[in-house]
């Protein structure tokens, strides 16, 4: 993960959606397997990237109000 500091609108509006469509994947890849290690793996994985998600938006939220 990038610390985002230099990104345009458009690099980060791609990096949201390449995010938004990790989670969509671990979401699905969690529904599919079983076991603790896994839930733990994929738990610690969605908090990961949803925070990324949070990071980028309020970028794009600060460049937005420019």
């Amino acid at each position: 993960m990038t610390n985002g500091s230099s990104l345009s609108l458009p690099e980060l509006e791609a990096r949201i959606a390449i995010v938004r469509d990790n989670i969509r994947q671990l979401i699905e890849q969690a529904a599919a397997f079983s076991g603790a290690e896994d839930e733990d793996r994929n738990a610690d994985r969605l908090a990961r990237q949803n925070e990324e998600l949070d990071r980028l938006v309020k970028q794009r939220d600060a460049l937005l109000k420019k």
